[in-house]
């Protein structure tokens, strides 16, 4: 692809204003945080250095307040003063002072988690954690009301502020908010038209009653959140135990039940005691081959479904008691064991104990489950168990994602933490008790948050390197577009998305064939198989539960973008196929179509002429293809904010 002096200014422009946004990709961690680092710094360093006791002024606590003391260099272990501590021979220097020294192992674990750039689990603190999350549902009691607010997250957030001492930002326009609507809501653009038409309708209600709009068209609506749901429940069309039958789609049952928008409660009833369209996530991957005991399908059972409907990490505890919470071993085979069409051994690290998993909750105080009752039968009463009205972390947990889908960032973060305190527990307990309220209807907890005030104003970054508990919300949070946006997001500015495939068709067809499930401009990219541009944005292969997607830019993925094939063949394409369908158009009015169209605004006069001069005249599609490279390259475009 051969890109002129002015894609090059812009490209230029783009990396400036990306700044923050753009991320050097961390190097591969060679040391396990949680089972190798954890238990070392528990042993040799915590007892002096963490929890209130920091002699030396040194803490351990969080990553930040290690990096802080100075003793450690990220990336270079021979320069880290920690190392020449617990090396030193020198009864002065040496450390610890007293006891048992570091082994040779150990020392090299130490090297090389910094050389690794110190990876930490993200949330994970040596400090004591006192607080305990409530189980049960609160309803809170929300703050007097104001004139002109009367959606409850609103009056929540606004005494919050006033408590903080936060300015709230400024709203922003009706242009950037239907942009940033439709692409949480339906993941579109909106055309240039449609927004015209939204800034000069003068309605009071228009931002209300465009929420709604958005959320009533069933197929855009299933379409989009095919990506989310497939990521958390690691629904996929191809990949490891498709071929040989160790794994199994929930693809038609889990697009019919967000075309329908299935309550809440009953989704999850369905997929806990599955029927055979939905037995795929309980039913987990049976891997070819020798595996730990922990990746039994019966573990991942236990792992899936504390981790996507009640926000638990039982993965550590499906090895050992974890150190990174107060789960147990027993917790995770109690959970496994409900699913076991046999007796489970307990196996701890991989080894087996003798002793034999006894099925039951993890919160018995909700409700017990018969150890000797059928599988089938303790299937139907956990799926009960866990959406009885009582179960008030089925609802935080999803009404959690769902703010941090819409928001940018969890208001109990990270969003799998859901035994960390909220930066604000009303406002946490009002949305789930909406929910609940609602008849567990998803689509109103989201007209609920995209309807709010809050949600209309302007983007407020917020500092990942800051402590958890510092945070204060100051406004919503940019974020980056998924892949399937950036993909769907191409295909309407420039007509082309990737080609679909014989397989894919097999995947797409039952979607269309539902009843209601109506037509659509291009197949979406939720709906195919990954291709090597979403991968490269950041489409995960769903072997495991993927709650979260990267928010960063790496140096990789800037590189593929800026040069990589698989983008260059696509924009090639709709570089062809802009001056074949607009060839007639001049330059500046096509380059201005194609930013109204991506950006929901009117370029600058800088920006019109750098990419009229970047096209050319007459329009060639490799002139127009320069011109889309310039448009996507944008932090404004890749961003939803």
């Amino acid at each position: 692809m051969a890109f002129s002096r002015p894609s090059f200014r812009l490209l230029l422009a783009a990396m400036l204003c990306c700044g923050s946004s753009v991320a050097l990709p961390a190097r591969a961690a060679e040391v396990d945080f949680a089972h190798d680092v954890i238990p070392l710094l528990q042993k040799h360093c915590a007892s002096c250095h963490s929890n209130g006791t920091y002699k030396g002024s040194m803490s351990i606590d969080t990553r930040e307040a290690l990096l802080e003391t100075g003793v450690v260099e990220p990336g270079d272990s021979s320069a880290s003063y920690l190392i020449d501590l617990v090396t030193s021979d020198d009864p002065k220097m040496q450390m610890p002072p007293k006891g048992e020294r570091l082994t040779a192992d150990e020392v090299d674990t130490l090297r090389r988690w910094i050389d690794a750039e110190l990876p930490w689990e993200e949330g994970y603190s040596f400090k004591a954690e006192t607080y305990q999350a409530p189980l049960k549902p609160r309803r809170p009691e929300l703050p007097a009301a104001e004139a002109g607010v009367d959606n409850p997250l609103d009056q929540i957030i606004f005494h919050y502020w006033k408590e903080h001492g936060v300015e709230p930002p400024k709203p922003i326009s009706d242009a950037a908010f239907y942009r940033r609507a439709s692409l949480d809501l339906v993941g579109l653009l909106p055309s240039a038209d449609e927004v015209d038409a939204f800034v000069a309708d003068k309605s009071p209600d228009k931002r209300a009653a465009l929420v709604r709009r958005l959320l009533d068209n069933q197929v855009a609506y299933a379409d989009h959140w095919m990506t989310f749901w497939n990521d958390l429940l690691r629904n996929d069309y191809a990949g490891t135990g498709f071929i040989d039958g160790g794994r199994a789609q929930i693809t038609g049952w889990l697009y019919d039940a967000l075309l329908r928008n299935k309550p809440y409660d009953q989704f999850v009833r369905e997929l806990i005691s599955p029927t055979p369209e939905s037995e795929g996530f309980a039913k987990g991957i049976i891997w070819r081959g020798q595996v730990n005991a922990s990746q039994r399908p019966e573990l991942q059972f236990s792992q899936n479904v504390g981790q996507v409907f009640l926000g638990v990490n039982l993965k550590c505890a499906s090895c050992h008691d974890s150190f990174v919470d107060d789960w147990k071993l027993t917790d995770a085979y109690g959970l496994a064991a409900i699913t076991s069409n046999e007796q489970l051994e307990i196996h701890r690290c991989d080894k087996p104990t003798g002793e034999m998993a006894k099925a039951y909750f993890l919160f018995p105080e909700l409700g017990a489950i018969d150890p000797a009752a059928p599988r089938e039968e303790r299937l139907k009463q956990l799926a009960a168990i866990m959406t009885s009205p009582d179960n008030g972390r089925l609802t935080r947990t999803v009404a959690n994602r769902l703010w941090h889908r819409l928001m940018g960032r969890g208001i109990v973060h990270p969003v799998d933490s859901m035994g960390a305190r909220p930066w604000n527990e009303d406002l946490l307990d009002q949305l789930a008790v909406h929910l609940s309220d609602s008849g567990y209807d998803l689509k109103k907890t989201l007209e609920l948050i995209a309807t709010s005030q809050v949600y209309g104003l302007d983007s407020a970054p917020w500092d990942e390197s800051a402590p958890v508990e510092d945070f204060v919300f100051a406004g919503p949070s940019p974020k980056r577009m998924t892949a399937e946006q950036f993909v769907d997001s191409l295909a309407a500015i420039a007509g082309v998305a990737p080609e679909t495939t014989e397989q894919d068709n097999v995947f797409v067809e039952p979607v269309k064939s539902l009843e209601g499930a109506g037509e659509r401009p291009f197949v979406r990219a939720s709906l195919i198989q990954s291709t090597p541009l979403m991968r490269t944005l950041g489409r995960p292969n769903r072997e495991q539960v993927v709650t979260t997607r990267p928010g960063d830019v790496t140096t990789l993925e800037a590189l593929e973008l800026s040069n990589g094939e698989p983008l260059s063949d696509l924009l090639a394409a709709g570089g062809q196929k802009l001056a074949t369908n607009f060839g007639d158009l001049s330059a500046e009015d096509l380059c201005r179509t194609l930013v109204r169209s991506a950006l929901s605004r009117e370029p600058t006069a800088e920006e019109l002429q750098l990419l009229t001069e970047t096209a050319g005249q007459p329009l060639t599609p490799a002139g127009l293809s320069d011109v889309l490279w310039c448009i996507v390259m944008l932090p404004e475009f890749q961003l939803i904010k």
